[in-house]
C-alpha cells in the first residue's frame, strides 16, 4: 500500500471543491465583469465566494482579494508595504530566516533596491521566533514585519498573535504567510492582529492556481498587475471563477472539520513522533506541541 505523505506541498482536490467548480466551466461561464446575464451570474458567484472565504477567516468580504496563489499574495503584500515605506523614508523590513521563498526572494529583491532587511533566527530547539528578539529588531524606519503563521518544513506554529499585538502597538504593518496554516489550524485575522495574510487553495484540498490575500481595511494595497478594474482595482485580469469557487468550498469544509479532524490527525502525529523518537540518535525538529497537527520532521 502506498501512503501519500507530502500534503505540505499539495493536497488532493476534495469532492466538495470539484462539485463547486464544475458548473462554472461550461454552464455559468460568463465573465464576471460583463453586464449581461451570463456575466452577472458569474459575478454573483464571485461575490458569494468572497463572502464565504471572509467568514472562514473572520474578515469582511471587502478585505479579501483573490490571487493566483500564495506566492502572488505574499509578493503583493510585501511590495505594497515597501512602496508605501519608500514614500515616507522607511525602508527597513523585519522577517525570519525560515520564511517561504515567496517571501525571502521578494525581500532579497528589495535589498537590491536599497531596503534593509533583518532576518531573525529561530530558537534552535523549538524553531520559534522570539517576540522579544523581534521587538528589539524594530526601528523607527521599519515599514513592515512579515512572519509566517506556520512553517512548511518543520511545522512550527509561530506566536503570530503576540507579534501582531506588538506591531499594532508600534503602528507597523504586519503580514503573515498563512499558506500552511489556513484549513489546518484556526485562522482568525482579528485575533491574530494581522494587517495582511496570504493563503493558497491547493494546501487545503482546493485547486491549484488560486489563492487569496486578506488586507485589513485602511491598509494601503498596491496593484501588481495592471489592466482591468478587477478585484477593486487591486489585481487586473479576469477572475478564475471555477478555481475561486473550489477554493471557497474547500476552505469551508476544512474549517468545519477542524474541531474533529485536527484532533484525529494530531493523535496520529503524536504516535508517529513517539515511535520515531525511539530510534537511536533520532531528533525531532521544531517544538513538540506548537506545531501543525499534520507535520512530523525528524
Amino acid at each position: 500500500m502506498k501512503a501519500y505523505l507530502d500534503n505540505a506541498a499539495t493536497t488532493k482536490l476534495s469532492a466538495a471543491a470539484r462539485q463547486a467548480m464544475e458548473p462554472y466551466y461550461d454552464g455559468i461561464y460568463g465573465n464576471p465583469s460583463s453586464l449581461h446575464s451570463w456575466g452577472q451570474a458569474a459575478s454573483a458567484a464571485l461575490r458569494g465566494a468572497r463572502e464565504r472565504v471572509a467568514a472562514c477567516l473572520g474578515a469582511d468580504p471587502e478585505e479579501i482579494y483573490f490571487t493566483s496563489g500564495g506566492s502572488e499574495a505574499d509578493n503583493q503584500a510585501i511590495l505594497s508595504a515597501a512602496m508605501r515605506g519608500a514614500e515616507t523614508g522607511r525602508k527597513h523590513i523585519v522577517s525570519t530566516a525560515i520564511e517561504h521563498h515567496a517571501v525571502l526572494h521578494m525581500l532579497a529583491a528589495l535589498e537590491k533596491d536599497g531596503f534593509e532587511v533583518t532576518l531573525l533566527p529561530v530558537e534552535p530547539e523549538t524553531g520559534l521566533v522570539s517576540p522579544a528578539a523581534l521587538e528589539a529588531a524594530l526601528r523607527d524606519d521599519t515599514t513592515l514585519v512579515t512572519v509566517m503563521a506556520a512553517n512548511n518544513e518543520i511545522g512550527t506554529v509561530q506566536p503570530v498573535e503576540a507579534i501582531g499585538e506588538l506591531c499594532r502597538s508600534r503602528k507597523i504593518p504586519f503580514h503573515s504567510d498563512a499558506v500552511q496554516a489556513a484549513g489546518h489550524i484556526p485562522v482568525n485575522v482579528r485575533e491574530m492582529n494581522v494587517d495582511m495574510l496570504s493563503l493558497s487553495g491547493h494546501k487545503f484540498h482546493g485547486p491549484k492556481g488560486v489563492g487569496a490575500l486578506y488586507c485589513r481595511q485602511g491598509v494601503p494595497l498596491r496593484a501588481m498587475l495592471l489592466g482591468g478594474a478587477q478585484e477593486r482595482n487591486r489585481r487586473a485580469g479576469t477572475e478564475n471563477i471555477p478555481g475561486i469557487l473550489g477554493m471557497a468550498a474547500a476552505l469551508e469544509e476544512a474549517v468545519a472539520e477542524l474541531p474533529t479532524l485536527c484532533l484525529r490527525i494530531r493523535d496520529y502525529r503524536d504516535q508517529l513522533i513517539e515511535g520515531l523518537g525511539k530510534i537511536e540518535r533520532s531528533h525531532l525538529n521544531g517544538d513538540r506541541v506548537k506545531r501543525l497537527p499534520g507535520n512530523v520532521h525528524f
